[in-house]
């Protein structure tokens, strides 16, 4: 008889998007009241948006489909063709949404250095913002992240620099997406982490675990404005209570618990300290990064992710490892991933 090879269950710690829906969600999303969303008459997506408009400390908000289509509404919204927005050069509304604002939009993106955490320094946004003059795009809104890269945005700064912008004529947009994990973090509400914004997208389906979707919040005529760009870009969706529910079950269960994925983030970073040829950021959230020696990526010709995958391990990254953790991995997922880095990187 042939031996049976059992392949070693696999740790993915890609992201915190591949989370799988509990079963606690998956009967909330089974049970929920719907509606047609088009018409507006969705019960369980007005209830969503409803919360999450009041939870931010806004008028209105619009469920989406996915966090690169909410930025991409909200930037859509704030601007028109000819117009600019000011952010960051690794933001994901600028390095990671396909050029969305300015295919679609005819928006000029005006990318900006960041800090470590994330943030732009006034003294660069200020030298950015464009004179009224026809030689230049008009610059319109100044967009920033929070959680960056797993770094919590200091609502010191957060407040500073969007005063700051409003003096100057700027309207200001957050890309909000891990915004529970900076809150969580920073044991700050989410209202106090979003006041100075004129709009917030914030997702779902990261760290708190729901199947889909976002959500864009800000005042009703800004939402009103977004909703025209949402249906343009195929976003408008019928009986979409029952992502709606999911994403309802999300907020009243899966927030606190984001502490835990901190917490196994920073197990997984202090238990690869010292280790040669690794470099390791200190995680704030859920996100741990690793950069690795020219000598460590040397013994690995087919890439370093490639050779954690064959051992039950994923991540992304090459010179510079990114793990995610979140709702799906559990303490003895944390041990066999650090057995497994460090059998690998060593």
């Amino acid at each position: 008889m042939n031996a049976v090879h059992h392949q070693p269950p696999v740790i993915d710690l890609r992201s915190d998007t591949v989370t799988r829906p509990t079963q606690a969600m998956r009967e909330a999303m089974m049970s929920a009241e719907v509606g047609d969303d088009v018409f507006g008459d969705d019960p369980t997506v007005r209830r969503l948006q409803e919360r999450i408009a009041g939870d931010l400390g806004f008028e209105a908000a619009l469920f989406m489909p996915s966090g690169t289509q909410s930025n991409l509404c909200a930037l859509m919204a704030h601007c028109g063709r000819g117009d600019e927005y000011i952010v960051g050069q690794m933001a994901h509304t600028y390095r990671w949404e396909g050029g969305g604002a300015a295919v679609l939009g005819s928006i000029q993106p005006q990318p900006l250095p960041q800090g470590p955490d994330g943030r732009l320094e006034w003294r660069d946004i200020e030298a950015a913002i464009k004179p009224d003059d026809a030689h230049f795009a008009r610059s319109r809104l100044l967009c920033l992240e929070n959680t960056w890269g797993g770094q919590v945005l200091d609502a010191g700064y957060v407040a500073d620099v969007t005063a700051r912008s409003h003096a100057r004529g700027l309207a200001t947009h957050l890309d909000g997406a891990r915004l529970f994990n900076a809150a969580v973090a920073s044991r700050c509400s989410v209202r106090e982490l979003t006041r100075g914004f004129d709009s917030v997208s914030v997702c779902f389906s990261k760290g708190l675990g729901a199947p889909v979707g976002s959500a864009l919040c800000g005042s009703r005529s800004f939402i009103e404005r977004a909703h025209r760009w949402r249906k343009m870009s195929g976003g408008g969706l019928r009986q979409a209570g029952i992502l709606a529910a999911a994403a309802l079950h999300a907020l009243d269960h899966h927030v606190q618990r984001l502490a835990t994925d901190h917490d196994h983030a920073s197990r997984l970073a202090a238990g690869l300290m010292g280790l040669a040829g690794v470099s390791v950021q200190a995680p704030q959230t859920n996100i741990v990064f690793l950069d690795l020696s020219p000598e460590v990526l040397a013994r690995h010709p087919q890439g370093v992710a490639a050779a954690l995958a064959d051992h039950g391990l994923l991540c992304t990254g090459s010179a510079r490892l990114r793990l995610v953790t979140h709702l799906d991995i559990q303490p003895p997922q944390v041990e066999q991933a650090l057995h497994i880095l460090r059998a690998v990187l060593s």
